[in-house]
């Protein structure tokens, strides 16, 4: 009889890192090498095998990993000298980007993509997306730096402390203020900038 989907969460305490695994059908999968729980190095055992990093795989796979993970969907796939390194979302996104860790901000909410306002984010709030995209520290921040918004603009100012891993963890309250125009979307630049 097969085994129901497995999901687990270990910590590595003499690294700092984490591991996360699921099973996918006979074969299991983690992400290992980041403090983020949502994107790292993919390395995969196949019925009881030892973990071996992943160089070549279906992105239909991969897809289903990150939801496995409780991650949503698969932001981007980057091939690294020692495996395939990816990124799962199911909060945030960089829109109309020159590279996988740039580009407008969207945030899912209600099963809906929206920009957000320039004057309801800060640096703070900044850092966790980064995080969470697994892209570093934040470098640039700057209203349609990326375009106007495309998307309706959330009206929600964000209230992060910069140390939740994910960018719906932190606080917020609703906008006071009037309407935020399109050229006042949120452009975001992080540091990790390698191309998608």
């Amino acid at each position: 009889m097969e085994r129901p989907a497995l999901l687990l969460f270990v910590g590595l305490c003499s690294s700092g890192l984490w591991a996360e695994h699921t099973t996918v059908g006979p074969e299991e999968f983690r992400l290992v090498g980041t403090d983020s729980r949502c994107t790292g190095g993919l390395q995969r055992r196949i019925q009881g095998s030892e973990w071996s990093e992943v160089w070549d795989i279906d992105m239909k796979i991969l897809a289903n990993v990150c939801r496995r993970l409780d991650c949503g969907s698969l932001v981007s796939v980057r091939e690294t000298r020692d495996n395939l390194n990816i990124t799962c979302s199911d909060s945030v996104r960089l829109e109309n980007r020159s590279s996988r860790c740039s580009g407008r901000l969207e945030v899912k909410s209600n099963n809906w993509w929206s920009s957000v306002c320039e004057d309801d984010f800060d640096l703070l709030d900044a850092e966790v997306v980064c995080r969470e995209l697994g892209c570093g520290a934040p470098s640039v921040l700057q209203g349609a730096l990326y375009g106007e918004a495309e998307a309706p603009i959330l009206s929600r100012e964000f209230l992060c402390e910069g140390h939740e891993s994910v960018l719906l963890d932190c606080g917020s309250s609703w906008r006071k203020t009037k309407a935020c125009p399109p050229d006042k979307a949120v452009g975001l630049t992080c540091s990790g900038t390698a191309a998608s």
